[in-house]
């Protein structure tokens, strides 16, 4: 019997690099965020894993996925259309669509964390024209559109670099409801299956939408995410 065909180098290269962005122990700072579930906790909203779940689910489907995967996909292509111009604009336009403060502010941290560490790992002129821009505030280096060119960078598809960036989120979030005492470890791996549909219509409603189109509807949410300054004893900067 004829052993499989292997890949080529570059298909496993790529396959490195997706694991590595979308490992939790990629340093983007990603892990200091709750997006508004400690306000929720401590207020007693989110109690339990199953509310847990609906939170994220909620988050994705009528935030994350409308928003900040748009951006991320269409900052993509402008990345692997040389369109820097296009990127900083993108980059504008997730921020105005960003309405909370904190949440801005936090993205603005994580973008510039990750594309620290995409600098000393990979090497690309746009990571250098967009950590001066950055620098000299064309732009706000929001984190979904660092994570497009970042992904691009490490020569991942467009849908591998969008997966990527939800995994990494997830997982960001189920720490955090592990940190907050809502999870148990175990907990968090049966989450993470559970919500594979819900990843998969994102995934697809994204990649339906025009830039112009992008959306959010969480009020419930966002107020949250505004009110974690007030809290008296804080794990997350969100």
């Amino acid at each position: 019997m004829n052993p499989s065909p292997v890949g080529s180098d570059s298909d496993w290269s790529q396959r490195l690099a997706l694991m590595q962005l979308a490992d939790s122990f990629f340093p983007s700072g990603a892990f200091t965020f709750s997006h508004g579930l400690e306000a929720l906790t401590q207020s007693g909203q989110v109690k339990t894993a199953q509310e847990f779940q609906a939170f994220l689910e909620m988050l994705l489907r009528q935030k994350v996925g409308p928003t900040d995967l748009v951006a991320l996909r269409h900052a993509y292509q402008a990345s692997r259309h040389q369109d820097v111009a296009g990127i900083y604009q993108i980059d504008h336009q997730l921020f105005a669509q960003t309405l909370v403060e904190d949440t801005r502010q936090a993205q603005q941290k994580s973008g510039r964390a990750l594309l620290m560490v995409a600098h000393t790992t990979w090497q690309d002129p746009q990571l250098d024209s967009l950590s001066k821009a950055i620098s000299d505030r064309h732009c706000p280096g929001l984190h979904p559109i660092v994570f497009a060119v970042v992904g691009r960078v490490a020569t991942l598809t467009q849908d591998d670099t969008a997966l990527a960036f939800l995994h990494g989120f997830i997982t960001g979030l189920c720490s955090a409801a592990i940190r907050l005492g809502l999870l148990g470890h175990l907990q968090s791996q049966q989450i993470l299956t559970a919500i594979a549909p819900t990843v998969t219509a994102v995934m697809h409603g994204a990649s339906t939408l025009a830039l112009e189109d992008m959306w959010a509807c969480a009020p419930a949410l966002e107020i949250a995410q505004m009110g974690h300054r007030q809290l008296r004893s804080r794990q997350f900067t969100n």
